[in-house]
């Protein structure tokens, strides 16, 4: 009974005692404060001394940030499996992929019965759960065509509309001690989770057998299922004598041997001790990690992939995936995962790359990219996943998922210091600096994620008030191609920082920004709705009100073509960046007449309410083909050529935003991004169909431009490069690339091609 190489789980099973539920909720938080992996509590809820187990996950989901939680185990009886795989689904969902599902056939049948529960046989109750996989598995496979039916000896689904996929691949782990129950185990689940007290008969060995023989004899692996253990009766005195009583050391001595001869690698301990979850967590779990990595590297004992068969033959012959770090093999997602849908595109785009890694810290990312450099295939990097460019996902190469990586952190009120991580997104950002009476200048579109937009430029609805979000970075944590993880600001590796703030995505993978918020709380927004048909008489006139308003106002303005026989309309969005209502009316009235209005509102509002997150689908929804602009102001033959775009019926959207302002008090060497005279940025978008029809129009367009947002532009032409990057910054961009990316890892996101490292480039740090 081998080792499977599973990543080892440590964690607490914690009485869920309704006379001290701030006890229980304190034992869940010192869990993953001590930094263990799983908080799991029983589920009996016919015990009035009890909490409702589910509601309690939910509540300790919310609290924590990290760690695991599971009911251990779900009394099936009194959760119909249809109802229980929308709770599932949804705690999943919010948690952000951290719920597993213990699982059991329903233990105190007469409780059970009282509670108007069915009185099961032992025969019946395994028949049952049997059944209850399957319509939990069946609800859980959203993008499968047509309702869920089933009708089984116990339970009937007649049409249950599928959904929703959870955030990851929930694992079902089933409490089981008899053969019946075992081999149902080795069938069906992804685990099996008994306590280590009851393991009498047939005793852990033969138990074990029982599994691997009804996997095998299932088409499945033995290593499929994960080996997880209760242990309940447990002491760390030193005093103390029996099994698992006595000091840390003593601990890892017993527990080894099960992972290494009897293929655990999961261990939740009871007690309801805080002394008990702070040792086991700070003390027995380094030891015992470093213990078994010790020994895996001896024997040689591959990470297992915890996948059936059916999966397994998806995978991409460009990959090696039996090499992926233990580390990660618990944070990868494969064609054929049922997570993988979730995973592969992003909003804008399709992708089918041939494995998804989502990073929880920046060691993950380090490890991460050693993996994927040494499979010599495509290298996508993706923070929140937005993506118009399209350059965050791939066809058969590896995407690093940033998304996890999602935390904001207000560090110093009083300095306006804030730490980001990249996969958060910018809605999120806002709603979370809130309370704080903080926000940051970033997009317009909630959705999008801090990473790419951190890198770019950042042009939203605060910048002619504020400038650009790259403007207000002080400091980046960072990967660089070579693996090391380096804190880069204006005083440490100044030119890497210079880079980052523009060209990022092409020097490394950043795993946190800290940033400087404004003390911004309410903002006055408002939408008009005009008809443009006279559109560049249109164009001049907001181009010119746009560069006489107040710095307080920024304005975003969407063309649209003509539809069913109505106008071109225009969709203008003022934000005035000051809860000064007067302030606001007298410079956004004057916006009212420069066409025939046919809708508007206006409202004082908190500025994270302009840019919740409105919590899209990924799937690869959106055009995809764009051309990216930049403006130094809207002339007349700049306004007549829009125009006959418009009116072409090639493109969808025109879309232009306000520059200006604070934009153009940042000297223009500051960083990477070097457009500080330019006052519009103009983007053009179509459906495939028109991509050739777009790409005509915007050549008659592009002698009127003047720069480029990369974020914006679907061409990968190299030429857009000195569009983008105007001379000097390319060529010191160059050097640069010399230095901290020689042989292009990231090169996805326009790749700037290396030079010859010049004299200012710092491998090392100034200060």
């Amino acid at each position: 009974m081998p080792d499977y190489g599973h990543e080892l789980l440590l964690g607490s099973f914690i009485t869920p005692s309704a006379h001290d539920p701030a006890r229980a909720v304190g034992l869940a938080e010192l869990t993953e404060a001590a930094q263990l992996d799983v908080a799991s509590f029983q589920d009996h809820p016919y015990n009035p001394d009890y909490l409702d187990t589910y509601t309690l996950l939910t509540w300790v989901a919310a609290r924590t940030q990290r760690i695991r939680v599971s009911a251990n185990v779900t009394n099936l009886t009194l959760r119909p499996p249809a109802m229980l795989s929308r709770t599932a689904a949804s705690l999943d969902i919010l948690s952000q992929g951290r719920f597993e599902l213990g699982l059991g056939a329903g233990a105190f049948p007469q409780a059970v019965h009282s509670m108007g529960g069915r009185r099961l046989t032992p025969g019946q109750a395994v028949g049952a759960l049997g059944e209850a996989i399957d319509i939990l598995r069946g609800v859980w496979e959203a993008d499968e065509p047509g309702p869920l039916r089933f009708e089984g000896e116990h339970y009937s689904v007649p049409a249950m509309k599928r959904g929703p996929r959870p955030a990851h691949d929930i694992g079902i782990w089933v409490g089981s001690y008899k053969p019946r129950m075992l081999s149902l185990t080795g069938r069906k689940a992804n685990g099996w989770l008994p306590t280590l007290e009851y393991l009498q008969s047939p005793g852990m060995a033969e138990a074990i057998k029982i599994i691997d023989e009804a996997a095998l004899e299932a088409g499945r692996r033995p290593g499929d299922i994960r080996r997880l253990l209760n242990l309940l009766d447990v002491d760390f005195s030193a005093t103390s004598r029996g099994h698992f009583h006595g000091p840390p050391e003593q601990w890892v001595e017993e527990l080894l041997p099960l992972v290494l001869d009897h293929g655990f690698s999961a261990f939740l301990i009871g007690g309801d001790n805080p002394r008990l979850i702070r040792t086991f967590g700070e003390e027995v779990g380094p030891a015992l990690r470093e213990a078994v990595a010790r020994e895996r590297a001896t024997t040689g004992t591959p990470a297992v992939a915890q996948r059936p068969a059916a999966v397994l033959a998806q995978r991409h012959a460009s990959l090696d995936y039996d090499s992926i770090p233990p580390s990660l093999t618990e944070k990868v997602v494969e064609p054929g995962d049922a997570a993988y849908e979730g995973v592969r595109h992003t909003y804008i785009r399709t992708g089918s790359p041939a494995l998804v890694i989502q990073a929880l810290n920046a060691d993950d990312v380090v490890t991460a990219l050693a993996y994927a450099r040494s499979q010599g295939v495509e290298v996508s990097v993706r923070s929140g996943g937005h993506g118009i460019s399209g350059r965050s996902t791939n066809d058969g190469g590896i995407v690093i998922d940033l998304s996890k990586m999602n935390s904001v952190e207000v560090i110093d009120r009083a300095a306006r210091r804030v730490r980001i991580e990249p996969g958060a997104r910018w809605g999120n950002v806002a709603r979370a600096l809130a309370p704080h009476g903080l926000a940051i200048s970033s997009g317009d579109y909630g959705d999008v994620g801090v990473g790419g937009l951190a890198t770019a430029g950042g042009l939203g609805y605060l910048a002619r008030r504020y400038g650009l979000t790259i403007d207000h970075i002080t400091a980046v944590e960072i990967v660089v191609a070579d693996g090391r993880t380096l804190r880069v600001d204006a005083d440490h590796y100044s030119d890497l920082f210079w880079a980052i703030r523009g060209a990022g995505g092409n020097f490394g993978i950043v795993t946190a920004f800290e940033l400087q918020a404004q003390e911004i709380t309410e903002v006055v927004s408002a939408t008009i709705v005009v008809d443009a048909t006279d559109t560049a008489g249109f164009l001049l006139e907001w181009g010119q009100l746009v560069e006489a308003a107040p710095r307080e106002v920024t304005s975003f303005l969407s063309l649209l073509p003509a539809r069913r026989g109505g106008p071109v309309t225009g969709q203008i969005t003022l934000v005035y960046a000051s809860g000064d209502v007067e302030g606001a009316q007298n410079a956004l009235t004057p916006f009212l007449n420069i066409a025939p209005v046919l809708d508007q509102q206006a409202h004082l509002a908190p500025y994270h309410v302009i840019v919740a997150p409105p919590g899209n689908r990924h799937r690869g929804q959106g055009m995809e083909d764009t051309h990216s602009g930049l403006l130094e102001h809207i002339t007349p033959q700049a306004a007549t050529t829009i125009e006959e775009m418009v009116k072409s019926g090639d493109i969808l959207i025109m879309q232009f935003r306000s520059m200006g302002g604070a934009v153009h008090d940042v000297p223009k060497g500051a960083m990477a991004w070097s457009h500080r005279t330019q006052h519009f940025s103009v983007i053009a978008a179509t459906a495939p169909v028109y991509a050739s029809r777009l790409d005509v129009h915007w050549e008659r367009l592009r002698p009127l431009l003047n720069g480029m947002y990369l974020s914006f532009e679907t061409s990968t032409d190299p030429a857009r490069l000195l569009d983008a990057f105007p001379q000097p910054a390319l060529a010191r961009l160059r050097a640069l690339k010399a230095v901290w990316d020689p042989d292009g890892v990231f090169n996805r996101n326009f790749n700037i091609a290396a030079a010859a490292p010049v004299a200012t480039a710092q491998a090392d740090p100034v200060a």
